[in-house]
C-alpha cells in the first residue's frame, strides 16, 4: 500500500561535551493509510525522538545528518515553519504522554479546541461525543481539572481527531491509567479505526497496548530499527535476541511462582560511543566474534526485517539455533519468600476503621466528605501487601494518612503494636517508615547531588554522615559510587528509581510505602527494580505497602493483595487465590481488564464500563451497583458487609460465594 507517512534513512544527532550523540540512525519505517504501527523499546533507544521527527518538532540542538519525514510524499523536514505550522495539528495530528499538561488550565476545554482546531461547538462536541464524553456540550464549558485522567486523554484524542488528519500519533497514550480507564482508551482506539480515515502511530512501552492495538510493530535499539514486522510474527516469533528479550521481561508473561523477573543485563550504549557493529552485542547472551561487524539488514519474509548477525547466519546454514535463549540479567534467581498466612504474625503496620474526611469546595464548603470509609488491613515483617483500585479509590489518601501528611477523622494507625498519636509519635513514625513516590525523578531535587539526597534523611534525624555512607547506600542498590556527583537530569529513570530506594532506606525503616514504583519504566528496568525490592525485602525484612495499577506486578511481588473502592475495602486475601477467584465482580473486572501481551487474545469487549462514581454522589446501597454487570435488586438499595470467607479471605458483595462461580463470565 502506499505509505501515508514514510520515513527514509533518518538519522538525527545532537551535540554533546562527549562527542556527538547518535539518536537516531538510519532509520526507514512506514504506515499505510488504515493501518496502526507501534514502535516499541527501552527508554533511550529513541522513540520519542523519532516522534518528534515525524512532527518536526525536534529541538534546536538536534541536527537532522541524512534522510526525509515524508507525508504523502512530502518531505516535512524540509518545509518553511510556517508552512509546517498548518499542517501541524491538521494534516499530522499528535496526542501527548500527559493529557493535562496539553492543556492551557485556565482555558475551558471548547476554548482551547476552538482555539486549536479552528471548528466550531457543535463539530468538537460532535468529536467529544465520539471518543466516549458524557454530556459533550455541557463538557466544552469545564477546565481540565474538572476532568479525570482518562477524560482528559478522551478530550485530547478529540482535539487531535476534529479536524481529520491524514496521521495520527500517540505517544504512551495510557501511562499512568488505572487499568479500567487504559482498557476503555484502548477500545477506544479500536473503534476510531472505523470512522478515522488516516494512519495510526503508537509510541509506547506497554506491550499489552502494541498487542491490543497494532497491526505491525518496530522494535527500537539504540537509535535503529532492529526489528519489524506483523504484530503476531513479532510476538510470536522474534527473530532479534533484543526483541525476543524485551518480551520475555514482560510480568504478565512470567510465571508469579519464579520470585524474579528476567531482565536484560546492562545498559543501552552511550550514544556518543557506540561499539563497533551491533549496538546489543555487549547485552547478548548470544553475540559471537561476527557481531562486532557492521550488521546486515535480513529481509526473512514479506513486511519483515531483521538487523542481525545471527539471523543471517541461520539462513546460511549456521550452527547457531534459529531460536538462541534470552538473556536474563545478572545474578542468581532467589526464591520467593512465602506468604504469612499460617502463623499470625505482629504486624508492622496495623490500620484499623481508619476513615478520612475532607471539606468540600465551592459552595458546599461546609459539608464533610468521606474519602477513606472504615478500612482496616496490617502489613507484617518480610510481607508485601498491595493496595489497588481504580484512581480515586482513596490508595493515595491512606498512603498519606499512614505517614502523618494527611489527618484522620476516625480509626487508628500503629506501627509495631503502638498507636501513632501526635507530633511524637508521627516523628517516631517517619524514623521507622519510609516512602517512595510514584515520579521519581520529580521526587528528587535538581539541586542537589545523589550523594546528597541519599544521605538526606540522615541529616534531617541528626545522624552522622560520611563519604562513605552515600557510596554504600548506592552500592546496597546497585548504583556505583561515581553516581554520587550526578545530579538528577543526569539519570536515567530506572538510576532514579534506584536513588528513590536507597533514599527510602537510609533511615533502615521498617515499613516502606512504594507509591507506583514502576510507573513510566520499560519492561527490563521495571524488572531490575521488582528484584532489588524483592532481595532488600528478603535480606532486611521489610514490610512492603505497594500501591500501584499494575495487576502483572501484584502478581510478581505481593503476598497479598487489597482492593479499594470508593474509599471502602471491598475485597482482601492472597495473592494467588484472588486472582485464581476473585470473590467480588471489581476484582474480576480489574482483573479481566489488564491488556495481554498477545495480539491473539485481543479482548472483544470491556469488562467494566464508566468511571468510579462521584464521592459527592455516592451510590446507595453497594456502590458498585451501577457499573456492576452482576448487580440485583438487593444491591441497588442494601449496602453488603465485608465479610470473611476464611483462610484469610474477605469480601464486600451480597452474593460473594455464588460470584465465585460466576466471574468467568467477565473474562470475556
Amino acid at each position: 500500500m502506499t505509505p501515508a507517512l514514510a520515513i527514509e534513512s533518518l538519522s538525527v544527532g545532537y551535540a554533546a561535551p562527549g562527542g556527538r550523540v547518535q539518536a537516531l540512525r538510519d532509520v526507514s519505517l512506514s504506515v499505510a493509510k488504515g493501518e496502526v504501527l507501534g514502535i516499541m523499546g527501552e527508554s533511550g533507544c529513541g522513540k520519542s525522538t523519532l516522534a518528534a521527527a515525524m512532527m518536526n518538532l525536534l529541538p534546536s540542538a538536534a541536527q537532522v545528518t541524512g534522510g526525509a519525514v515524508r507525508l504523502n510524499g512530502t518531505d516535512l523536514l524540509t518545509l518553511p515553519r510556517d508552512e509546517m505550522r498548518r499542517l501541524r495539528g491538521r494534516a499530522i495530528a499528535m496526542v501527548f504522554q500527559d493529557p493535562m499538561t496539553a492543556f492551557n488550565p485556565v482555558l475551558t476545554i471548547g476554548q482551547q479546541l476552538r482555539d486549536f482546531t479552528g471548528a466550531d461547538n457543535a463539530a468538537i462536541a460532535a468529536k467529544l461525543a465520539l471518543v466516549g464524553i458524557p454530556d459533550a456540550t455541557r463538557a466544552l464549558s469545564r477546565y481540565p481539572h474538572e476532568l479525570s485522567g482518562g477524560m482528559r486523554q478522551r478530550v485530547a484524542i478529540a482535539a487531535a481527531l476534529v479536524v481529520q488528519p491524514q496521521v495520527l500519533i500517540a505517544d504512551e497514550p495510557t501511562t499512568a491509567l488505572d487499568v479500567t480507564m487504559e482498557a476503555q482508551i484502548l477500545h477506544l482506539f479500536r473503534d476510531l479505526r472505523r470512522d478515522f480515515d488516516g494512519a495510526i502511530v503508537i509510541v509506547t512501552h506497554h506491550l499489552g497496548v502494541i498487542a491490543e492495538l497494532c497491526d505491525r510493530v518496530a522494535v527500537m535499539y539504540a537509535g535503529e530499527v532492529v526489528e519489524t514486522g506483523p504484530v503476531d510474527a513479532i510476538f510470536h516469533d522474534a527473530r532479534h535476541p533484543y526483541t525476543r528479550a524485551l518480551l520475555s521481561c514482560d510480568p504478565a508473561v512470567v510465571d508469579p511462582g519464579t520470585g524474579r523477573l528476567p531482565a536484560i543485563g546492562g545498559r543501552i550504549p552511550d550514544l556518543a560511543n557506540l561499539p563497533p557493529g551491533c549496538a546489543f552485542a555487549p547485552r547478548c547472551a548470544v553475540a559471537m566474534p561476527a557481531c562486532a561487524m557492521p550488521v546486515p539488514r535480513r529481509l526473512p519474509a514479506p513486511g519483515r526485517t531483521v538487523l542481525c548477525h545471527r539471523d543471517a547466519g541461520a539462513e546460511q546454514g549456521a550452527a547457531a539455533p534459529s531460536r538462541p535463549p534470552l538473556p536474563l540479567g545478572e545474578g542468581p534467581l532467589r526464591s520467593r519468600t512465602k506468604p504469612r498466612t499460617g502463623v499470625p504474625m505482629t504486624p508492622v503496620l496495623d490500620i484499623r476503621d481508619l476513615s478520612v474526611d475532607l471539606p468540600a469546595t465551592g459552595f458546599l464548603s461546609r459539608t464533610r466528605l468521606p474519602i477513606l470509609c472504615g478500612v482496616s488491613l496490617s502489613v507484617a515483617a518480610g510481607e508485601s501487601v498491595a493496595l489497588v483500585g481504580e484512581s480515586g479509590s482513596g490508595k493515595t489518601t491512606l498512603a498519606r494518612a499512614v505517614m502523618g501528611l494527611q489527618a484522620t477523622s476516625g480509626g487508628t494507625i500503629a506501627l509495631d503494636g503502638q498507636v501513632v498519636q501526635g507530633r511524637a509519635g508521627h516523628a517516631r513514625l517517619r524514623r521507622q517508615a519510609a516512602m517512595m513516590f510514584q515520579d521519581a525523578t520529580a521526587s528528587l531535587s535538581p539541586r542537589l547531588t545523589v550523594g546528597y539526597l541519599v544521605t538526606e534523611p540522615l541529616r534531617v534525624h541528626g545522624q552522622t554522615v560520611t563519604e562513605a555512607t552515600a557510596r554504600d547506600l548506592l552500592a546496597m542498590v546497585g548504583l556505583p559510587p561515581a553516581m554520587a556527583s550526578r545530579y538528577p537530569h543526569e539519570l536515567s529513570g530506572g538510576q532514579a528509581r534506584r536513588v528513590g530506594v536507597a533514599r527510602a532506606l537510609a533511615l533502615r525503616p521498617r515499613l516502606v510505602i512504594a507509591d507506583e514504583p514502576t510507573a513510566g519504566l520499560d519492561v527490563s528496568v521495571q524488572a531490575e527494580v521488582l528484584n532489588l525490592m524483592s532481595d532488600l525485602r528478603q535480606d532486611m525484612g521489610l514490610a512492603y505497602l505497594i500501591i500501584t495499577h499494575n495487576l502483572a506486578l501484584v502478581r510478581h511481588v505481593a503476598d497479598r493483595v487489597v482492593v479499594l473502592y470508593l474509599g471502602r475495602v471491598i475485597e482482601e486475601g492472597p495473592t494467588a487465590q484472588v486472582f485464581a477467584r476473585p470473590a467480588h465482580p471489581y476484582t474480576a473486572s480489574l482483573i479481566a481488564a489488564e491488556p495481554k501481551p498477545d495480539p491473539r487474545r485481543r479482548r472483544t469487549n470491556l469488562a467494566i464500563r464508566g468511571e468510579v462514581p462521584s464521592i459527592l454522589r455516592r451510590p446507595p446501597g453497594c456502590e458498585f451497583h451501577t457499573r456492576c454487570p452482576l448487580a440485583e435488586a438487593l444491591c441497588r438499595h442494601t449496602a453488603p458487609a465485608l465479610a470473611a470467607l476464611g483462610e484469610g479471605r474477605r469480601a464486600r458483595c451480597h452474593f460473594t460465594m455464588q460470584q465465585q462461580g460466576e466471574n468467568h463470565a467477565l473474562e470475556h
